[in-house]
């Protein structure tokens, strides 16, 4: 099943090249009071309500994927969860560029685990048609394509054996990044630096999440090519060390680390992410 959030809140079922608004499924969701619980509750009762999804989408008028406006098909992640460098071409080309802040110390290479994990804002989290705004248009700004996890249920510290099991679902994820000397969570976390979209795949329907092809073009130039074999961590691993830190929640999205190839973008740009299995989505830098 292929989920989405679009135009004003509306959410959607993505089949082939049509959208059919399953909106309704929302009353169905449990009535809160303050203070609101940490997660997104769609996320948390999807495979409770999938059954009448897929009942209502039957019945909806399709629309095509190209009139309607994508949001971020996780409206409420408790955190964005980010994995540096965890490519070792991503690694070797930080490594011969000043500007990509992730050594210390004359140059000697950081292990990830030395690093850690880092946040990103949940103030930053927009939708593939809601676009980039640069901030601090005197700096650099790149992109990093990379594959976005949501977590399914709330969860502690879970093996890594187990660690997929939580997972609802995955969507293409660009996690940009001003260039400087701040903690690297400050330049990750302005408003609109956490894309998340097109829509979000169901862990069943996608398959195994360590085996996906990726590109990211910008005006049409090729700039980043990988699989997701090519990680130092898996993506279960990631659940797993991000989980015996922090009590994920349903909605949590885990953006598991970029390729090399990464790259300055400046407003009139328009970037482009392929991923196999989930999609490809346009993302207009302004």
């Amino acid at each position: 099943m292929k989920l989405c959030r679009y135009d004003d809140n509306r959410i959607g079922l993505v089949r082939g090249r049509n959208v059919h608004d399953v909106s309704d499924i929302l009353e169905a969701l449990p009535q809160l009071r303050y203070p609101l619980p940490f997660g997104d509750q769609l996320i948390a009762h999807l495979a409770a309500l999938r059954e009448h999804m897929e009942e209502l989408a039957d019945d909806a008028v399709p629309r095509p994927v190209e009139v309607v406006r994508f949001l971020s098909p996780v409206a409420n992640p408790s955190k964005i969860i980010g994995t540096p460098v965890n490519y070792l071409a991503h690694a070797e080309e930080a490594r011969r560029d000043p500007q990509i802040s992730v050594f210390h110390g004359g140059g000697q290479r950081r292990t990830i685990e030395e690093q850690g994990l880092f946040l990103k804002a949940s103030s930053s989290l927009v939708g593939a048609s809601e676009g980039v705004a640069v901030r601090f248009a005197d700096r650099r700004t790149d992109h990093e394509a990379e594959l976005g996890v949501v977590i399914g249920r709330k969860t502690g510290p879970i093996t890594e054996a187990d660690a997929l099991g939580v997972v609802a679902g995955y969507a293409i994820a660009l996690d940009m990044v001003v260039r400087g000397k701040e903690d690297r969570s400050f330049r990750k976390s302005p408003d609109t630096y956490a894309v998340l979209g097109p829509w979000l795949v169901t862990a069943d329907e996608l398959g195994d999440p360590g085996a996906l092809d990726f590109t990211l073009h910008v005006n049409g130039e090729l700039r980043q090519a990988a699989n997701t074999r090519e990680m130092i961590i898996g993506i279960a691993r990631q659940i797993s060390w991000a989980s015996s830190v922090y009590t994920l929640y349903p909605g949590d999205i885990i953006m598991s680390g970029t390729c090399q190839g990464v790259a300055p973008v400046k407003p009139g740009d328009v970037m482009t992410v392929a991923f196999q299995r989930i999609g490809e989505m346009t993302v207009a830098v302004r």
